[in-house]
């Protein structure tokens, strides 16, 4: 027998439906067809955080992207957790935690969480999950990427300053060799993407900002491209790059998940995914980075106050990726290149991008012990340039 038709009507109304719920469940098809959802959750479910998302859509802001479907929650918790030692967990920072599905899945799991928010649509959802917990949450109005901006004077929220945000959080500071003494999670916005990892970079080797209080460790979705950026391989034309040098230097980087665009919520008034272009490195999926700042990054003749030399040194390098480093220690005045490349053991034709990191650190050294390096070849104006960069 042949199945019944709908009346029109029903058909009608079917596809009015369809077209009323399509904004705001785009972006979680992903997760809603990983199976059931759990049950129980205190913070706001998919239904609600939607509305959350919708209402910040409306106010104009800049493009976020956020957690709102609880099974992507529960992946990212049990990739924070992965290592964990027994005992009680460092403090995690949240910034930008939106809707707060993502901050309940934490408390849920044990944590204790900061959730630093600077949008005022999504506080009081948080204030409100902070009232029913005893102390286990705490919410601050803030930007992460707003901390220590490079002005004077007075700060005006939602700028945060460091020194006042570790205090509120009950952070102390540790020497550098000790452990963790804070964890952050967020979602890195892609405007501006690159200049972001950049200022983190500075403040690592410098220790200023939040790496003034030990090796803090940052967990954080950032795009594809970028990812292959950090972990490039020295000779690949378009990955390795002054910043993959510096961030293998800085950091043991660590792959904790994969996760396409479209299983995240955006603030978009069209409901888009707004994925950022590349036409040369593969860019489908956010990748979630633990970057843990190495123990022994200051050892031997790398140090804070001499660091920002080190980052300069290799931006020269690698601004000319196919040149040969003979000519470019040429360029710097240095009368006894040869006999310096003779020393560290690195081939007198070889090319700057297929030098490994490693290799820029015994170099940065080396150079330490020139005079010529320290006379005519450092520069107070053009450091200065390389350390400011505007966000």
């Amino acid at each position: 027998m042949l199945a019944k038709r709908a009346p029109p009507g029903a058909a009608g109304c079917g596809r009015l439906l369809a077209e009323a719920l399509r904004p705001l469940l785009r972006g979680l098809w992903p997760c809603w067809a990983a199976g059931p959802q759990r049950r129980g959750l205190r913070a706001a479910e998919e239904a609600p955080a939607e509305r959350l998302v919708q209402r910040e859509k409306r106010s104009g802001v800049a493009v976020r992207r956020f957690i709102a479907c609880p099974r992507l929650a529960r992946t990212v918790q049990q990739c924070l957790q992965r290592g964990a030692g027994p005992g009680p967990q460092p403090v995690l920072l949240e910034f930008s935690p939106g809707p707060g599905i993502l901050t309940q899945t934490l408390l849920d799991a044990g944590l204790r969480v900061v959730a630093l928010e600077s949008n005022l649509a999504y506080l009081p959802n948080l204030q409100s999950l902070e009232n029913s917990l005893d102390g286990q949450l705490k919410v601050i109005y803030g930007d992460f990427f707003r901390l220590d901006p490079l002005v004077s004077g007075t700060l005006k929220p939602p700028a945060v300053c460091s020194d006042k945000l570790f205090e509120t959080m009950g952070v102390a500071a540790v020497p550098w060799r000790a452990d963790v003494p804070l964890r952050i999670f967020g979602i890195m916005p892609h405007t501006l993407e690159r200049n972001r990892l950049w200022r983190l970079l500075f403040s690592l080797y410098e220790c200023n900002s939040i790496y003034k209080y030990g090796r803090v460790e940052l967990n954080v979705f950032i795009s594809e491209r970028e990812y292959l950026v950090l972990t490039g391989k020295p000779g690949r034309a378009w990955a390795y790059q002054a910043l993959t040098v510096l961030a293998q230097i800085g950091c043991e980087i660590e792959l904790l998940h994969m996760e396409p665009w479209s299983s995240f919520a955006t603030n978009m008034k069209s409901g888009g995914l707004a994925i950022p272009k590349s036409k040369r490195l593969p860019n489908d999926h956010l990748c979630l980075v633990r970057l843990t700042p190495q123990q022994n990054l200051f050892t031997r003749g790398l140090k804070p106050t001499n660091a920002a030399t080190f980052i300069f040194m290799v931006k020269q390098c690698l601004a000319k990726p196919k040149s040969r480093l003979r000519d470019r220690l040429n360029s710097w005045s240095l009368d006894n290149t040869s006999k310096l490349l003779k020393e560290l053991e690195i081939p007198k034709n070889a090319v700057v991008r297929d030098l490994y990191p490693e290799d820029y650190r015994r170099l940065f050294e080396a150079l330490q012990n020139s005079s010529t390096f320290a006379e005519t070849w450092f520069c107070e104006d053009v450091l200065e340039s390389v350390r400011t960069i505007n966000l």
